[in-house]
């Protein structure tokens, strides 16, 4: 819950935070970018936990994320807001990495997917409270920055987790295989870390997009209050929660690869479709996308991990978690300027479903199938 809020501070904020600073719908795009691209803090970070141990990184990611992501509250220009959150966010995603990457550890061989599902729903949670504070916004052109000071309450996640989260039992008992993680060009992109990378690139390029500019289409096209707003993001994606548990078990069952190939372009489409139509119509596409998108998220995300060794799965994390953020930059920066440029919301979405369509096919052709077997069968870990 606590990296889950940090994670959508400033994509929930950006659109309210730009009318105080006057910045356009490309300054934003940028801007959002700008943050994702901090995601390179993770990666000597997840580095850190491969050798010494889970428990210490996410503590200090427990303290520290909150701590400068409450920052933003204070911020005197858009550059500075933009600052602390490409350094409060990375280290909220470096948590939920080793956060999934323990979960995976932890998990007897038919539960990863549910367990990962699970999680997103929590997760899910912490974010629903990011979008719980905007009303916050409405107050004044500034207060908006209201809602950064809640970040403050999960410092009180910091000091549970240092007095009671233990090791990962399956990372004591590899110590001494735990080092960090080297790789060769080569087996990034012919290897599972390759194809992994190249599907959370395709397919962000398009949530990313879609997330940060919701608020502004609602704002602008539909003028949605910030309530409203708050509103319309609780009740169609909290449907997507009951597709977690749905697809977690589905995937643990039956299997990840093709759940996973098949839900990921048939919710991209539907989302796409509710920034092309408005009232009921707008809202049941929306929920339909979303409950798409959350069937077949624990099948998917549940390959960041099962297809790596203990002694570099964080490391693997970080790199496909950056290139996840890699793919969102180019979604925002490149829908920025077309939507400056006068075209519409509904003609961009549909446009950049491309993405999603092609890493379904990808998943489908070169994902193995790894339900029902061992993580030491399946990573190696011997």
């Amino acid at each position: 819950m606590s990296a889950a809020f940090i994670n959508t501070l400033f994509t929930q904020t950006v659109a309210f935070a730009a009318d105080e600073f006057n910045v356009s719908q490309s300054g934003q795009g940028i801007g959002a970018s700008v943050v994702r691209f901090g995601i390179v803090i993770c990666l000597p970070l997840v580095a850190l936990a491969d050798r010494y141990g889970r428990r210490p990184v996410m503590i200090a990611m427990a303290w520290a994320a909150p701590l400068v992501s409450a920052l933003g509250a204070i911020a005197p220009s858009y550059i500075f807001l933009v600052g602390t959150q490409a350094i409060g966010r990375p280290l909220g995603l470096t948590l939920d990495i080793l956060i999934a990457v323990v979960a995976l550890e932890e998990m007897p061989r038919n539960t990863r997917a549910y367990a990962t599902g699970l999680l997103a729903v929590i997760s899910g949670i912490g974010g629903g409270i990011a979008v719980g504070s905007l009303p916050l916004a409405d107050r004044g052109p500034t207060s908006w920055r209201l809602i950064y000071l809640v970040a403050l309450v999960w410092i009180l996640v910091a000091v549970a987790l240092t007095k009671w989260l233990p090791e990962s039992e399956r990372f004591t008992k590899h110590q001494k295989q735990a080092v960090i993680l080297r790789i060769k060009l080569s087996s990034v992109f012919h290897g599972h870390l390759g194809q992994i990378c190249s599907v959370v690139f395709l397919t962000n390029m398009y949530i990313a997009t879609v997330s940060i500019f919701q608020n502004r289409y609602l704002k602008d096209e539909r003028g949605f209050s910030a309530a409203l707003v708050a509103l319309f993001t609780i009740a169609t994606s909290s449907p997507a929660a009951l597709g977690l548990i749905i697809g977690g078990h589905i995937a643990d069952e039956k299997g990840r690869r093709i759940i996973g190939a098949t839900l990921v372009p048939i919710g991209a489409f539907l989302l796409a479709l509710s920034f092309c139509t408005s009232g009921a119509t707008m809202w049941l596409f929306a929920i339909a996308g979303g409950l798409a998108f959350g069937i077949s998220y624990p099948a998917l995300a549940v390959y960041r991990g099962e297809l790596f060794p203990t002694g570099s799965r964080g490391m693997a994390g970080g790199i496909i978690m950056t290139s996840a953020l890699f793919g969102g930059i180019v979604g925002l920066v490149g829908a920025g300027f077309v939507l400056d440029s006068g075209l519409s919301y509904g003609t961009v979405m549909l446009c950049l479903v491309t993405g999603p369509v092609i890493a379904s096919l990808i998943v489908w052709f070169r994902y193995p199938e790894t339900a029902h077997r061992d993580l030491d069968e399946i990573s190696h870990d011997f």
